[in-house]
């Protein structure tokens, strides 16, 4: 495993890369992380939108 990487916003995105950039962190499917945002929102009343907001914010972008 590689100790150097970094949680980064993706070039993989769809709105702002926040889930490409997750999904690639932990080496998994993007469509599975942003489903998996998709259904978190839903359950937890829109919270999750906040929580975007917050990590489009505090993710830095890939260079």
């Amino acid at each position: 495993m590689n100790n150097n990487r970094r949680l980064t916003r993706s070039a993989n995105r769809t709105l702002a890369g926040v889930c490409g950039g997750i999904a690639e962190y932990l080496d998994v499917d993007p469509t599975a992380v942003r489903v998996a945002y998709v259904l978190l929102t839903l359950f937890t009343c829109f919270s999750g939108v906040i929580v975007y907001i917050i990590l489009w914010l505090l993710i830095p972008e890939k260079y």
